[in-house]
């Protein structure tokens, strides 16, 4: 009987740790030593760079706020290209909900801390068109974590 518990318990272990890692490749995340508002403004200098346009910046923490949590440095970062916008909703319509691109940037203790969608992840057998753009997209994010990471 202990070993059919024990066999139950190393399994669902094992289960536990394939789901996350199949969901952890949906994330690009990085951190960085940067205080919060010297990140943000790299981020976005860094965005620019990369030839992408900052389109908004959301706060989030006022819905934090009215929740009991005291923060008031996490901001979610929307960028994109006009061309790349009218190219996916004419090419690639299944994709339109998830433009422009976005980044969570938040404050954790003295780092901050970057996590966006994986663009892959919206691959598509249906589209196969979509894979290089996305693949671009996905080259361009880690570059901007990288140097972002990087950055102190």
């Amino acid at each position: 009987m202990k070993n059919n518990t024990l066999t139950k318990f190393l399994l669902s272990i094992c289960l536990f740790f394939v789901a996350a890692t199949s969901h952890a490749e949906n994330l690009i995340m990085t951190r960085t030593k940067q205080s919060f508002p010297e990140a943000m403004l790299k981020l976005q200098e860094t965005i620019h760079e990369a030839g992408y346009k900052v389109s908004r910046v959301q706060r989030i923490d006022i819905g934090l706020t009215s929740s009991g949590f005291a923060t008031d440095k996490y901001r979610i970062v929307f960028f994109s290209t006009e061309e790349e916008i009218n190219l996916m909703s004419k090419q690639y319509p299944h994709l339109v909900p998830y433009m422009p691109w976005k980044i969570a940037i938040f404050a954790e203790e003295q780092d901050t801390l970057l996590v966006t969608s994986n663009p892959m992840s919206f691959s598509n057998k249906n589209f196969p068109g979509a894979d290089e753009h996305l693949s671009r997209w996905k080259t361009d994010i880690e570059k901007i974590f990288d140097i972002l990471r990087k950055s102190e």
